[in-house]
């Protein structure tokens, strides 16, 4: 990773995992592709290589990311989709070229042509979302339980009852807060 910049949040789930570039919503916002290179370097980690990526572009990341966790999180609390926001996942998904390949362990996985740009990339993130809010995938959509964070993600958990979006960040921040807060409870025995 780039020195400057926070970690990426990865995860199994290529749309929800986008949305996550922008984590603490509900808190001090943390951006995690605040530049156009940055963005590059996150869609390399996902197999979605291309060279290069202007700050339009960029904007136009963003408007998806923003687009799929509003659906996202209408559909986790059972709301209506917003029409802007399945407009903005529609026109980003039908807008690049990109194709699905079987590999030989016989799995499904996206392929960019050398000359493919973050449209193209973007496409496959759109693609993504759909197959998730569409409920074509074994899943269900949850929001963090953080109160600063309420990100959403996609929990394939045997139980679907998984509380946060990242057991190693919020889970495990909310274990503590909640440990401590419980400490503070205790008695003081006499010394």
């Amino acid at each position: 990773m780039r020195a400057g910049f926070p970690d990426f949040r990865l995860g199994s789930v290529l749309a929800t995992s986008f949305t996550g570039t922008l984590s603490e919503r509900h808190g001090d916002a943390v951006e995690r592709i605040p530049t156009p290179r940055r963005l590059v370097d996150w869609l390399a980690v996902y197999g979605l290589a291309v060279d290069s990526c202007t700050t339009a572009q960029l904007g136009l990341a963003r408007e998806l990311r923003e687009s799929i966790h509003a659906a996202a999180t209408a559909a986790a609390i059972q709301d209506a989709l917003p029409a802007s926001a399945v407009h903005v996942i529609n026109n980003r998904s039908a807008q690049g070229r990109a194709a699905a390949i079987l590999t030989p362990e016989g799995k499904r996985q996206w392929q960019l042509s050398p000359a493919s740009r973050v449209e193209d990339a973007l496409s496959v993130i759109a693609a993504d979302a759909i197959s998730i809010l569409s409920g074509e995938r074994d899943g269900k959509l949850a929001l963090c339980a953080s109160p600063t964070c309420r990100a959403a993600f996609f929990d394939t958990s045997q139980s679907r009852t998984r509380k946060w979006c990242d057991m190693n960040t919020c889970g495990n921040r909310q274990k503590k807060a909640r440990f401590n807060a419980n400490q503070r409870k205790k008695p003081r025995s006499a010394e």
